[in-house]
């Protein structure tokens, strides 16, 4: 199939979207901005600041347990999230437990797994591609127990060794925790197949899908995951919120993660009862107004589409890939044949903090360093990338404002 040209890529919705987010309306070091830093952060719609700003100004109050009016609007609004949240993934409502983040969801699931199922001679299997948020948990708890940590080695493409994946597998392993995209290579797993075989010799999966809820469809269900997390805040909603799905006979199996109110039924001093799930999860007073965000995320995703929004990316990927390799000396991270979201790459010799900096000064958002995939940068030998992610309200004219200015700030370092 042809790359996509500028002209090919023409959805007049693009335009209308970007409207709806007024941080992009500025200009950053006397230039227009150019937002490129969405796998670490997406920007937010109108609509979910209006409903962060409703719940604070009209409806204010703790949830779960008043009788007033004002409890019983917040507790009706936290909960219709959930729900929202719930559908988006194809999920039933008590399956979704909200947490801080995906960081907060592996943790949580991890310190279960630590405190009931994992021993001494015990595997857990990670990839090579993984943010440290699905590294460091599971090392915690491997230490503690004396269990240890297996990795999927990756080619050079950046693509899972799935005849590694294979051998692995074996009845020592108690789960397989994997992202579903990588943040800095863009890689897209083959999650049904891992699922799939893991699921054949009877081991969980779970999947960080933090990078893959802005950019694909979700459905747990379909996809017969037992866990899965992800983060709020890159999905256009607010910071300090995610959710963690998790099948019902696993969420009653795990023990509570935290202790405190809202998730009990009947405490004494002798002896305290949970709350069913996913109550029992959730202690102490939740983050509210960002759960009310999340929702609002997840309904204005629904306006527009996932699907539409896969499309289009699909093709400003191919688009941006294109235009970037016309870059002399120019070297990508991470080439799978499946990718979306993010693309990684070095100039030369060149530090890509250098460049980062240079494109900032020309008004161009993108991230630069490890990533947090510290062992990944290890895997291909250098000290980070330059990484430019992309979500829906980018366009060809962002693109060509990144390749202008990764060309200028080449010639500038010589």
């Amino acid at each position: 199939m042809e790359t996509a040209t500028a002209q090919d890529i023409i959805w007049p919705e693009v335009e209308l979207i970007r409207n709806e987010f007024p941080i992009l309306q500025q200009t950053v070091n006397g230039r227009p901005l150019v937002y490129l830093d969405n796998g670490a952060t997406t920007q937010k719609p109108v609509s979910v600041i209006r409903s962060m700003q409703e719940y604070y100004t009209q409806y204010n109050s703790n949830v779960h347990r008043g009788v007033h009016t004002l409890s019983q609007q917040a507790t009706t609004a936290y909960e219709a999230a959930r729900h929202a949240v719930a559908a988006f993934i194809g999920a039933h409502h008590h399956e979704v437990v909200f947490t801080k983040g995906t960081t907060d969801a592996i943790n949580l699931v991890a310190a279960g797994f630590r405190k009931t199922i994992l021993k001494e001679g015990d595997e857990i299997i990670i990839s090579a591609m993984e943010h440290h948020s699905n590294i460091v948990p599971w090392q915690l708890a491997c230490e503690e127990k004396g269990a240890k940590l297996k990795v999927v080695p990756i080619s050079d493409k950046g693509e899972l060794d799935m005849d590694a994946f294979r051998s692995m597998l074996n009845p020592r392993v108690k789960l397989v925790s994997i992202t579903w995209i990588s943040n800095t290579l863009g890689t897209v797993n083959p999650v049904h197949d891992i699922i799939a075989l893991a699921h054949e010799q009877g081991i969980p999966v779970m999947l960080d899908a933090a990078q893959a809820a802005a950019h694909t469809p979700i459905k747990v269900h379909e996809l017969d995951v037992d866990f899965l997390a992800l983060s709020g805040h890159k999905l256009f909603g607010p910071t300090g919120i995610g959710i963690l799905f998790g099948k019902e006979s696993w969420l009653e199996q795990l023990p509570p993660y935290q202790g405190g109110g809202d998730m009990i039924k009947h405490v004494t001093f002798e002896k305290t009862t949970y709350a069913d799930v996913p109550l029992k999860f959730e202690a102490g007073t939740p983050a509210i107004c960002e759960a009310i965000g999340l929702g609002a995320a997840v309904a204005w995703v629904n306006r527009i589409g996932i699907h539409k929004i896969q499309a289009y990316e699909h093709q400003l990927t191919e688009y941006a890939v294109a235009a970037l390799k016309q870059i002399e000396g120019l070297r990508f991270i991470g080439e799978a044949r499946h990718r979306s979201g993010a693309i990684s790459f070095l100039v030369g010799d060149t530090h890509p903090s250098d460049v980062g900096v240079l494109l900032d000064q020309q008004g161009i958002a993108v991230r630069t360093g490890h990533h947090c995939t510290q062992p990944l940068c290890d895997r291909f030998g250098i000290p980070g990338t330059v990484r430019a992610s992309l979500a829906v309200y980018n366009t060809t004219a962002d693109i060509d404002r990144l390749v202008e200015g990764v060309r200028k700030a080449v010639t500038l370092l010589g």
